[in-house]
């Protein structure tokens, strides 16, 4: 009797242990959530021509976070739209606190819908997030999750596990970006898109590169900052088709190109090196033939070939200081990136205009 005596108060005070364990372990987990509940998250928007994605976009949103602990907020950036995504968005914006709108007066652009959206937003947590839906919400909850819970931690940037595309436009994403690494010197995520989530320190570090050539994935690395890589898979678009081109996109990598490096330059002047060491051993064969077998060389066709060769190479040359010098112009003019028409904010319901 006495042992079962002394098995039962075992138990009893095992139990008891394992009660107060637990009640630590729920008690760390609310404090846990409300720190997390404290923090206020904003998703920059971009949009052009999304009309059909706007409501659907929300409405996944609404799914994905309501039920998290995130104190979350859409701002939707209408980059010239010319159908009724602002309408959309004006919509949403009447009738749901939690969303707010701007608009600009043309379309300027994804980059200066994205430097709009970081001067109209000061949530402790920011995000990027493409309208489309092919960038989901639900991953967008899980990297504001991590950046909430890990502290070293300023930046969650998605990478796609593997890309959508196929042939060869995949593999000259592949090479630029590769090519972009080396040139730049900058550490950037293979695959890496704008998806992506981070603190306010890092948005105010964007905030002070004013340029008007603007590359994010370059911008991103430039800046530093402890980045957590996020692997996802792109869902498919659901209506409307994408807004790059292939002349867009060559547009966008030479910009980008251009912004972080300037190997080109330097590029320039190997090949003016290289011309001008040709020339010299091409005079000195002809020199030597000419003195030493008395050959006259009847270099009509070869003439004409250097001729056109060197003029290429300079017009080449010529050309890519001419970038620069183009983009040394235009930034001097110290233009805004962007110029807003309207904006709703979600606090006090209303339009205000600026010119």
């Amino acid at each position: 009797m006495e042992l079962l005596s002394v098995q039962e108060s075992s138990i009893y005070l095992a139990s008891d242990r394992l009660d107060h364990f637990s009640f630590r372990i729920s008690t760390v987990e609310i404090i846990e959530q409300e720190r997390i509940a404290v923090l206020t998250t904003s998703f920059i928007v971009p949009c052009y021509n999304e009309e059909d994605n706007i409501e659907r976009l929300y409405l996944s949103f609404a799914e994905s976070f309501n039920s998290s602990p995130f104190n979350w907020q859409l701002v939707f950036i209408d980059d010239g739209s010319t159908d009724d995504t602002w309408k959309h968005i004006e919509a949403l914006c009447r009738e749901h606190s939690e969303v707010e709108g701007v608009q600009l007066t043309r379309n300027f652009g994804k980059e200066a819908a994205i430097w709009a959206g970081l001067n109209n937003t000061r949530a402790d947590i920011i995000g990027i997030i493409d309208a489309d839906l092919q960038q989901q919400p639900l991953d967008a909850m899980q990297m504001c999750k991590i950046l909430a819970e890990n502290p070293e931690y300023d930046c969650v940037a998605a990478f796609q596990k593997s890309r959508l595309e196929h042939g060869p436009l995949k593999s000259i994403k592949h090479a630029f970006y590769g090519a972009f690494s080396k040139l730049s010197g900058l550490d950037t995520l293979q695959n890496a898109s704008d998806f992506r989530v981070f603190r306010k320190n890092v948005a105010d570090a964007i905030l002070q590169l004013p340029e008007c050539f603007r590359f994010s994935k370059g911008i991103f690395a430039w800046i530093g900052f402890n980045t957590c890589p996020y692997p996802y898979t792109p869902a498919n678009r659901l209506t409307g088709q994408s807004k790059w081109s292939i002349v867009g996109l060559t547009k966008y990598a030479i910009d980008g190109m251009l912004a972080f490096s300037v190997t080109p330059l330097r590029l320039a002047t190997v090949l003016g090196l290289v011309a001008a060491i040709c020339a010299v051993a091409y005079f000195l064969i002809v020199l030597i033939q000419t003195l030493i077998h008395g050959v006259d060389v009847p270099g009509y066709a070869t003439l004409i070939s250097v001729v056109l060769l060197l003029g290429g190479a300079q017009l080449i040359c010529m050309g890519i200081m001419g970038e620069y010098l183009a983009r040394t112009y235009l930034q001097g003019k110290q233009r805004p990136i962007y110029l807003v028409k309207t904006t709703i904010r979600s606090h006090s319901s209303q339009e205000s205009s600026a010119s």
